[in-house]
C-alpha cells in the first residue's frame, strides 16, 4: 500500500483534496470498496455520486465488455456507431418533455460548456446568470459560473457576462422557517439581477435542481416554476445542470422533475454510465439546431464503450426501479438522522432527496459552520470502516450519496458509524 502511495505523491498531480484518503482501493462490488490488504468500506460516497447502480454492477459491466470485443473507438461523430444512437434513443425516452437530441461528451465540465456555447449560439445573447454557492466545473468556463470563491481561488480573472443571484439556501436564509417565501423571494431576484447588474443579454440561467457541492441544497417546491416565469419573460434559457443529481439519484430519474419544469437543456454525466467515463447534454431540436458543421466536436465523446455500459445502466435503473429504491431508502435515512440530530446540537440540518443527503455541522445557534468538525467525523467514519464525502460553500456538510443499491442494513452501519463518530468528535454537544 505505501508503494501505491508514495506513487502518488511523486507523480500524481491531486489538487482536489488537501489530502488523498490514505487508502488504495484494489477492488469494489455493489456498495463495498476494499483495499489492497482485504480491508472492506462501506462506500457512502459512490465516488461522488457515480456508481448508483453499484460498483462493478454485472450487467453494465456485460454490456461494456460485449462492446470491447466489436469495437472501443471510432470517432462516433465521423461515423456512425450503434450504443450511441441506441443511448440517444433512450435518453429522449426518459429525458424531460421535449429534449429529444443529445451531444456526448466525456465529463461534467465538458459538457456544461457544450451547453453554454449551444445556449448563446441558439439565442444570439451572451451572458449568463448562475447561483451563489454552485458548482458547475473546474474548467475555466464551468469556474466562471460556479458561484464558490474556494474553487475559483487563483484561476481568475474569470470570463465576463457572468452574474449570480442569490440560492434558494432557506437554513441559511432570512426564511430559515419560511422555505415558500425563501423560494418566492430568491426567484424574485433573479428579476433584479437581470435588471441591475446584467446588459439585458442574457442567453442562460444554469442551476443544479439540488445544489450537490454547495451543502446539498434542496430548493423550496415552488422555486422553479417562480423562476421559470422569469425567464420566459425575458426570453432566457433555463438549463438544468443534473451531473450530480441525475439519474435515479433523488427518487426521480432527474432531480428537475420534482419541481414540475422542463429545463430546455439537461446536462448530465456522473451516474450517466456506472463509472465508465460519459457526460451529455440533452436539448429540443430546434435548440440543437444552432449548431452547425463544425461548431462543436468531441474526439472521445460518445465512446462505443462508455455508451453501451450507459444504457445497460439505465435499463438496470429502470428494471430494479431504483428512483423508488432511492426515495425509500433516503426518507428512511434521514429520519434517522434527524432523530440524531434531537440529540446532538452539533447538526444543524439534515436534507436532501433521495440518496442525495447533506448534515450541515454548526458550532452554535449562531450557525457557525463546524469545518473542523466535519474533517474529524469523515476521518473518524473512515476508521470505521465508512466512506462518506465533505463538502458545502464552508466545508461543514456531511454528505451521503451512496450507491443506490445499498442495503437497509448496510445504511443502518453507517448511521450506526455515525452516530458513535458524533460522539467521540462532540460528546458535549449531545442534547
Amino acid at each position: 500500500m505505501s508503494d501505491t502511495i508514495q506513487k502518488y505523491k511523486d507523480y500524481v498531480m491531486t489538487g482536489f483534496m488537501k489530502s488523498v484518503v490514505p487508502i488504495v482501493i484494489d477492488k469494489a462490488s455493489g456498495s463495498i470498496v476494499t483495499d489492497v490488504n482485504g480491508r472492506e468500506y462501506l462506500d457512502c460516497f459512490a465516488g461522488i455520486s457515480v456508481v448508483s447502480a453499484g460498483h462493478n454492477n454485472p450487467q453494465v459491466l456485460a454490456a461494456a465488455k460485449a462492446q470491447m470485443e466489436k469495437v472501443v473507438h471510432c470517432a462516433s461523430y465521423i461515423y456512425h456507431v450503434a450504443p450511441v444512437a441506441d443511448l440517444a434513443e433512450k435518453i429522449a425516452h426518459i429525458a424531460p418533455r421535449g429534449l429529444t437530441k443529445t451531444f456526448f461528451g466525456n465529463g461534467g465540465a465538458e459538457a456544461v460548456e457544450g451547453a453554454m456555447k449551444l445556449a448563446r449560439l441558439y439565442t444570439g445573447k451572451h451572458e449568463f446568470i448562475s447561483l451563489h454557492a454552485s458548482f458547475h466545473g473546474r474548467s475555466w468556463g464551468t469556474l466562471s459560473v460556479t458561484g464558490n470563491v474556494g474553487r475559483k481561488r487563483r484561476g481568475g480573472p474569470y470570463a465576463p457576462g457572468v452574474t449570480f443571484a442569490p440560492a434558494p439556501y432557506a437554513y441559511r436564509s432570512q426564511w430559515p422557517n419560511d422555505p415558500e417565501e425563501c423560494g418566492r423571494q430568491c426567484a424574485r431576484a433573479i428579476e433584479d439581477v437581470i435588471r441591475f447588474t446584467t446588459s439585458d443579454d442574457v442567453a442562460a440561467f444554469i442551476v443544479e435542481p439540488v445544489m450537490g457541492e454547495g451543502g446539498i441544497i434542496v430548493p423550496p417546491r415552488n422555486y422553479f416554476k417562480e423562476v421559470k416565469k422569469v425567464l420566459d419573460h425575458h426570453g432566457i434559457l433555463f438549463i438544468a445542470d443534473e451531473v450530480q443529481s441525475g439519474f435515479a439519484r433523488t427518487g426521480k430519474m432527474f432531480a428537475i422533475e420534482h419541481y414540475g419544469v422542463e429545463p430546455d437543456i439537461l446536462v448530465t454525466a456522473k451516474g450517466i454510465a456506472d463509472g465508465f467515463p460519459l457526460s451529455a447534454f440533452t436539448t429540443r431540436p430546434e435548440i440543437a439546431a444552432a449548431f452547425k458543421p463544425g461548431d462543436h466536436l468531441s474526439t472521445f465523446g460518445g465512446n462505443p464503450v462508455s455508451c453501451a455500459a450507459a444504457l445497460a445502466n439505465i435499463e438496470f435503473m429502470e428494471k430494479e426501479n431504483l428512483p423508488a429504491r432511492a426515495t425509500e431508502i433516503g426518507d428512511y435515512a434521514m429520519s434517522k438522522l434527524r432523530g440524531l440530530q434531537k440529540q446532538n446540537s452539533l447538526i444543524g440540518e439534515v436534507r436532501g432527496l433521495g440518496l442525495m443527503i447533506g448534515v450541515e455541522l454548526v458550532k452554535d445557534e449562531k450557525l457557525t459552520p463546524a469545518t473542523t468538525e466535519a474533517e474529524a467525523l469523515r476521518e473518524a467514519l473512515l476508521r470505521q470502516g465508512v466512506l462518506v464525502g465533505v463538502g458545502g460553500v464552508y466545508g461543514n456538510v456531511i454528505r451521503f450519496q451512496p450507491p443506490l443499491v445499498i442495503t437497509r442494513q448496510q445504511i443502518d452501519r453507517a448511521l450506526k458509524a455515525f452516530e458513535a463518530a458524533l460522539q467521540e468528535v462532540a460528546p458535549l454537544a449531545t442534547v
